[in-house]
């Protein structure tokens, strides 16, 4: 049966066999949904996105949209950044990885579905929780319209801000930092918005 995902797997030539084995132990469960989100084959639970196939440079995987809350006693799961809270991959840089690891991918899949059957959630670190660098306080306090346009932001854009200038240790890079994206902030634009 084709799905909206089906060219996907058409085009691919890097990830091709792994992407298929993937798509194939995946579509053993009945539950899932085969969809296309991100330019990615996504498979969903009554709409909810429970795992998505994607592939880099060196490795393929599977990312587990709750994969934080996954037990995870086989320690296959990576987590891709630190900042990353609650995505977690099973990566596979050959075929072979795959077919050894299928009957422990699909009781993986297996605990996604029964999570997102059973509703729990992810808790997220709140804005609150991240650090407004001093540097950016001195200048929110100085400055109502860059105030006023960070404040309008979303959560996830503040957090964003907050998190790439905390990641600068010198007070000459949060500076530069800052100013970089200050029109941004004030166009009420997330870090990665053109």
């Amino acid at each position: 049966m084709r799905t909206k995902a089906s060219f996907f797997f058409d085009q691919q030539s890097k990830w091709k066999d792994e992407f298929d084995l993937l798509r194939k132990i995946i579509r053993t469960n009945s539950l899932l949904e085969e969809d296309f989100k991100w330019k990615h084959p996504c498979y969903t639970l009554h709409g909810k996105n429970v795992v998505i196939i994607h592939g880099f440079k060196h490795y393929c995987a599977l990312l587990f949209f709750k994969g934080a809350l996954l037990k995870d006693s086989r320690r296959l799961l990576v987590q891709q950044t630190e900042n990353v809270q609650s995505g977690r991959q099973i990566r596979f840089s050959n075929l072979a990885e795959i077919k050894k690891l299928e009957n422990n991918i699909l009781s993986y899949i297996n605990e996604a579905i029964e999570i997102e059957r059973s509703g729990e959630k992810i808790v997220k670190k709140e804005t609150s929780d991240y650090p407004i660098p001093e540097e950016f306080q001195l200048l929110l306090k100085d400055d109502s319209n860059l105030a006023k346009a960070f404040k309008s932001l979303t959560p996830g854009r503040q957090r964003a801000y907050l998190f790439f200038f905390n990641q600068a240790k010198q007070t000459k890079t949060k500076q530069a930092r800052i100013m970089k994206y200050y029109h941004h902030i004030l166009a009420k634009k997330g870090l990665d918005d053109k």
